[in-house]
């Protein structure tokens, strides 16, 4: 059917005229309050797939959409009675979104956008003058307008009000998801628009469930993105390096739904930039852990960790408040080559532990570190230069020596006698040369087993880490995998343990070359424990059921709406129909092997 709306927005889009087409649009913009309410949500939902799709296209911010955007977030904000009529209560969600897509990748947008006002209405959205759906594509925003120097100085002038918003939501939006929509179990019971939005109208509780972790990850994300902003410039130090907020940061984990985001520890590798960062991050014993067990774990941000410590060893007045727990992680790490694009880490490892060490002289008071320190001089430079000194025959001699000896280490094992097969595995490192490396492999990772077994998951760490650092690529040596993982869950690490896990079915998939692998139940059967541990929403959940007094479920955040203001409404389409759902969530594993397979056993 012909439209006979003189001034529909929909047949302006389809004008020819491209003069006609401009005007049109523009004129829209401007009377866009004064549209009717159904078809202002179908503009706005329609200008919210274009921002997605074309956010670089200069046509609508050059015909003023942002003060449109501007214009709808101050009426929906201020006038309670209007945004809760129909479905105007959509509007703020795609009024924010728009101006956040169009300013993520240009300058000159972002200037317009703050020239027309956006930064006010916001940060009334950041507030919580609505909900947590709108403080999730507010912060989106207002984190790319702190990306560009001349925005962010405008963002700057509200710049104590921000960052305490930013933090707290960045700590709270676990706990804030997970009350408000996700520990509703009744699906009737949720605001139908939230609804909406997080499942484009489709799907049921489960769906919902992961569309709503996914979108409280994004919130941390982001959040995280507007606090770099200001930590990247100097900027306001001593509110984000307050030591509860440190704490929540080394906690803050990617994981796997969002594992593009280095999350806290991208943070509080910024903050070690700076000497403020350096000093409040070594006061805290928490964090400086958080950092060592990311340093040695298969986490893709490990290289964020070494760097971490790096900065803090560098540094002489932070370096002897870290050095004994740093140097007793580090130390097994001293033989890494590669991380990634990053080269020779191993030797700069060992150039930042070694600065004031003194050969046969004590350089710390505390004797364990000089052992440390020792160890490692011995290893990168005793041990080195004999060994290029050795001739071929020497060398042949040593490496039979070595084999016997692992063999009489596997026999001590296989006949139950673990304390000396750790002794001959013991042996058999202190004997074999650095150059062979798969010798090392085995025996560091078949001493893990045996640690293992005599329930010590510390030392088990340890060889494995060893293990893994000299494997080819870095992190590739499947039994060790395995074995760190399972000291790391003994240890009560879970986010590592699940790292580790995730890591050894892709070395046990890819050793078989894909000739239809099982993975073995007894990973399969980990990392489903490991999935519960490490769910984005654990801690917000044990809270939530450790509460007296549940009843009280309500967004605090939530100065002016309520949950039943909020409920009842239409459904409105949120993302366009080509969207894919993120990879991420879809690693479970599902597969399971017939038997325990000799995974479990030694290395040969």
């Amino acid at each position: 059917m012909s439209c006979t709306n003189p001034t529909c927005f929909f047949c302006t889009m389809k004008e020819q005229n491209i003069v006609i087409r401009r005007s049109g649009i523009k004129k829209c913009f401007k009377e866009i309050l004064s549209i009717d309410e159904q078809e202002r949500v179908l503009i706005l939902s329609t200008l919210w797939k274009i921002s997605m799709n074309q956010p670089e296209d200069p046509e609508f911010p050059s015909l003023g959409i942002f003060k449109c955007m501007v214009s709808l977030l101050h009426k929906s904000i201020n006038d309670k009675s209007w945004v809760l009529d129909g479905q105007n209560i959509y509007i703020p969600y795609y009024a924010a979104h728009i101006v956040g897509s169009y300013t993520m990748n240009s300058f000159d947008f972002a200037e317009k956008a703050v020239e027309s006002g956006v930064i006010p209405p916001l940060l009334d959205l950041l507030r919580g003058k609505i909900s947590w759906v709108e403080q999730r594509v507010a912060v989106r925003a207002l984190g790319h307008l702190a990306s560009y120097d001349s925005t962010f100085e405008t963002l700057a002038v509200h710049e104590e009000e921000v960052v305490k918003l930013t933090m707290r939501l960045a700590s709270r939006c676990c706990e804030l998801v997970y009350n408000e929509f996700v520990a509703i179990k009744d699906t009737n019971l949720r605001v139908n628009y939230h609804k909406n939005l997080i499942t484009r109208g489709v799907g049921g509780l489960e769906m919902e469930n992961r569309k709503a972790e996914e979108w409280a990850g994004q919130i941390q994300s982001w959040s995280l993105h507007l606090l770099n902003c200001f930590a990247i410039r100097g900027r306001s130090l001593d509110l984000i390096c307050n030591q509860d907020f440190l704490k929540d940061l080394s906690s803050m984990w990617g994981g796997l739904v969002n594992h593009t985001s280095p999350s806290g520890i991208g943070l509080i590798r910024i903050l070690c930039y700076t000497q403020i960062g350096r000093t409040k991050v070594s006061e805290s014993k928490e964090v400086i852990e958080c950092i060592c067990n990311l340093s040695r774990s298969s986490d893709d941000w490990q290289y964020m960790g070494i760097d971490c410590l790096l900065l803090l060893l560098h540094d002489m007045n932070t370096r002897y408040k870290v050095l004994e727990i740093a140097s007793f992680h580090l130390l097994d790490l001293i033989e890494l080559r590669k991380l990634g694009e990053r080269c020779k880490l191993g030797l700069k490892i060992s150039k930042a532990l070694l600065i004031d060490f003194k050969k046969g002289k004590s350089s710390t008071k505390n004797p364990e570190i000089d052992r440390r320190l020792k160890e490692i001089w011995v290893t990168k430079v005793d041990k080195n230069r004999r060994e290029r000194s050795m001739c071929d025959e020497k060398f042949e001699e040593k490496t039979v020596l070595v084999n016997l000896i692992k063999q009489q280490g596997n026999h001590s094992f296989w006949l139950g006698d673990i304390e000396t097969a750790v002794k001959k595995y013991t042996e058999g490192l202190k004997l074999c040369p650095l150059i062979l490396r798969k010798e090392r492999i085995v025996l560091y990772s078949n001493r893990a087993q045996c640690y293992l077994l005599l329930n010590d998951p510390d030392l088990a760490i340890s060889d494995t880490t060893r293990a893994l650092s000299i494997s080819k690529p870095t992190n590739s040596h499947a039994k060790s995998l395995w074995r760190r993982s399972q000291a790391y869950y003994m240890k009560g690490l879970a986010k590592e343990s699940l790292m580790d896990c995730l890591m050894f079915i892709n070395a046990f998939v890819t050793a078989d070359k894909g000739k239809h692998a099982k993975i073995p139940y007894y990973a399969v059967h980990m990392i489903r424990k490991l999935m519960d541990s490490t769910w984005f929403f654990a801690s917000a959940k044990l809270k939530l059921s450790n509460e007296t007094n549940s009843s009280s479920d309500c967004n605090s955040s939530n100065e002016e709406f309520t949950k039943d203001e909020l409920a009842g409404l239409y459904t409105i389409l949120e993302e366009p129909g080509n969207r894919k759902d993120n990879d991420a969530t879809k690693r479970e594993v599902n597969r399971y092997g017939k038997k325990k397979d000799s995974f479990m056993a030694l290395s040969i």
